[in-house]
């Protein structure tokens, strides 16, 4: 738009100029040609102002030409200029909605990602929590079974020890009843009938038979 005002203005002066000039041209003919030649009758100037004046106005038609076409053109470029910026405002739109839908995937995309490892690292939580849970339950089912295994053990090693004291209490009640045997052993039946009768006993039965029934008698 500059450079068609200046396009203007510099139209508009050669045309100024050139009209000037011709009047200057002329005005000074004039002047040369009465000077030289005094003795001539006064000349008739209304041609030559009408002609001036006609100059005149053939620069200001062009000067107005001129400037309706700067205007058009001024208008023209002014509605380029709109248009262009128009365009460059959709363009810059676009590109911020652009941006802006770029923006937007990506921090969905990120919020999705931040979900995704979030799940995962719960579902990682929970099987290790499962696993935790798993190896619990093993390790009390290990524990337990470890203790039945000792109390099995320490019940069997229980009767084994009643049964090696009652073996024992067995030899020992054997070893002291034969000592006690010992004492009536070697004696006659007749012998031992009248031990017995003292004691008030049955005489009846054989040798052994009285001697158990004296050791009976022992231990009471």
């Amino acid at each position: 738009m500059t450079n068609m005002t200046r396009q203007y203005s510099t139209a508009a002066s050669h045309a100024r100029n050139a009209v000037d000039k011709t009047a200057d041209a002329w005005t000074e003919g004039a002047r040369t040609v009465t000077g030289r030649l005094p003795g001539l009758p006064q000349l008739d100037l209304v041609p030559a102002v009408e002609r001036y004046f006609d100059l005149l106005q053939r620069a200001v038609n062009i000067n107005r030409r001129l400037a309706v076409r700067w205007a058009e053109a001024a208008g023209t470029l002014s509605g380029v200029v709109r248009e262009k910026a128009d365009a460059a405002g959709d363009v810059m739109r676009d590109k911020a909605e652009a941006a802006g839908d770029i923006a937007r995937d990506q921090a969905a995309k990120t919020e999705q990602a931040a979900h995704e490892q979030a799940a995962k690292a719960e579902q990682a939580e929970k099987e290790l929590a499962r696993q935790a849970r798993q190896a619990q339950r093993e390790q009390a089912e290990k524990a337990e079974q470890a203790a039945h295994e000792q109390a099995a053990k320490a019940e069997r090693a229980e009767q084994e020890l009643a049964r090696q004291a009652r073996q024992a209490q067995r030899e020992h009640d054997r070893q002291a009843h034969q000592r006690a045997r010992q004492r009536y052993e070697g004696l006659t039946k007749a012998e031992l009938s009248d031990l017995l009768a003292k004691r008030k006993l049955t005489k009846t039965g054989n040798i052994d038979d009285l001697i158990e029934r004296l050791v009976e008698a022992d231990n009471k």
